[in-house]
């Protein structure tokens, strides 16, 4: 029996390219984290610290 991809290479090969294609493309810059209120923390912290 054939499986989908011939050796693990294959699947690795294919894997790096969708990643490559979403690293290009718009959804790729895409922030989910407001780094503003992580910021404000960091420097509360080092005001107190």
């Amino acid at each position: 029996m054939v499986g989908a991809f011939p050796d693990g290479r294959s699947a690795l090969m294919l894997v790096a390219a969708r990643l490559r294609h979403i690293a290009g493309t718009r959804w790729g810059t895409r922030r989910y984290m407001n780094m503003d209120r992580l910021r404000e923390h960091d420097n509360e912290l080092a005001r107190t610290g």
